[in-house]
């Protein structure tokens, strides 16, 4: 699973370099986010503009992350794929995650959430 970040000082953007997150990658994509993510306590924005296809099973992966994440910092996602924002639509976890459409220009550039 490739996985890459670019960091302000208050946002992580994690890009997703894969065009699926699915079972033969969650774990390993479950790990690489615990490893960016554990030594900043900033926001964290997951980049899925690439991936074109998600799973149960990576579903749950997303889903992990959020919880490993803690309370205080909610996981937000950006940019979905048609195929992948059905998949958050269809299984009402569009409720759950903040969601972009697009990747911010600017770490203060939130206002356009779906």
């Amino acid at each position: 699973m490739q996985l890459d970040c670019t960091q302000t000082q208050d946002l992580m953007i994690v890009h997703v370099r894969e065009t699926r997150i699915d079972a033969a990658g969650a774990i390993d994509f479950k790990d690489k986010m615990r490893d960016l993510t554990a030594a900043s306590q900033c926001r964290v924005m997951l980049d899925l503009s690439l991936v074109g296809f998600i799973d149960s099973s990576g579903l749950g992966a997303v889903v992990a992350v959020r919880k490993s994440l803690g309370p205080d910092r909610p996981l937000e996602l950006a940019a979905l794929t048609p195929a992948v924002e059905k998949v958050f639509r269809l299984t009402r976890m569009d409720s759950v995650f903040i969601i972009h459409r697009d990747i911010p220009a600017r770490a203060d550039s939130f206002r356009d959430v779906v």
